[in-house]
């Protein structure tokens, strides 16, 4: 089910053997658009330190108690590799995060890449979380090793989705509103939407996926969109108090004149349902 950024705001976060923090931020991958590290707050437990944990150690969110469960120990987050937040995240951090709780590296010369695996797909069939079967082998995670001290300088494709909210969104003919929140995949952690309120009196708000998405001045704190602000305005309204489905998702695409990321049978819902 795709939510929003800010409704993981202040989630807590449960070890198998307690509480370890509260969620403070979410790392994606601009080039991918896929949620790489969820930053934790660990609160005094930690003496206020910040520790990232990967998606592939996170089991599904419990909506109904604002948790998420991971399959670790308490005592495991406790010793993992220090983050400093402040400062962008090296790929040799990531390496030493990895490393530490044995999950497999997303990037180096095999599938899981980052181009485009979702974390949850990393994941083997059987075992689950945490089983000695969600790591890769020992080769491929020894050249993902020497790929990160090859580039151990701040890797630029991570970014805050935090840092993201309150972009100005540039059309091809002018601005047209501010990033005001971001739609994620539960179950694969991709970044589907960016939610733009085009900032008039209505409080109209829109979605656009990265994939839309020209570019972004980072320096300039932009998302360029190849698109006409009649366009953009002219998109279906997005309510955040009602869950977005496939139905509605088909009918944005179409305004965009965008095909659907799904199976074919959900247009078929849609033609059905017109009828």
């Amino acid at each position: 089910m795709l939510r929003e950024f800010n409704d993981f705001g202040g989630f807590g976060i449960r070890a198998i053997d307690g509480r370890i923090g509260r969620v403070q931020d979410f790392y994606f991958d601009d080039r991918a658009w896929v949620v790489r590290h969820l930053v934790v707050d660990a609160g005094t437990w930690l003496s206020s330190r910040k520790v990232l944990l990967s998606p592939t150690s996170i089991d599904r969110p419990d909506w109904a108690e604002e948790v998420l469960r991971v399959l670790l120990t308490t005592e495991q987050v406790k010793n993992s590799p220090d983050i400093d937040t402040a400062k962008p995240v090296s790929r040799q951090h990531e390496a030493e995060a990895f490393g530490y709780y044995r999950h497999p590296y997303y990037w180096g010369r095999s599938r899981h890449s980052a181009s485009g695996m979702h974390p949850n797909q990393m994941l083997p069939d059987e075992g689950g979380f945490g089983s000695p079967g969600a790591t890769r082998s020992e080769e491929q995670n020894a050249h993902a090793r020497v790929e990160s001290r090859r580039s151990s300088e701040n890797d630029p494709h991570l970014r805050s989705c935090r840092a993201v909210l309150r972009y100005r969104v540039h059309a091809s003919d002018g601005g047209v509103g501010h990033v005001e929140d971001m739609l994620v995949d539960d179950q694969t952690w991709a970044i589907r939407y960016l939610v733009v309120n085009t900032s008039n009196w209505l409080g109209h708000r829109v979605l656009i996926a990265p994939q839309w998405i020209q570019g972004i001045s980072w320096s300039d704190s932009k998302v360029l969109v190849n698109m006409t602000r009649q366009a953009i305005e002219g998109a279906p309204d997005y309510d955040p108090g009602t869950p977005l489905d496939r139905i509605q998702e088909t009918l944005l695409h179409e305004h965009y004149g965008h095909p659907v990321y799904w199976a074919e049978h959900v247009v078929r819902d849609l033609e059905i349902s017109r009828t």
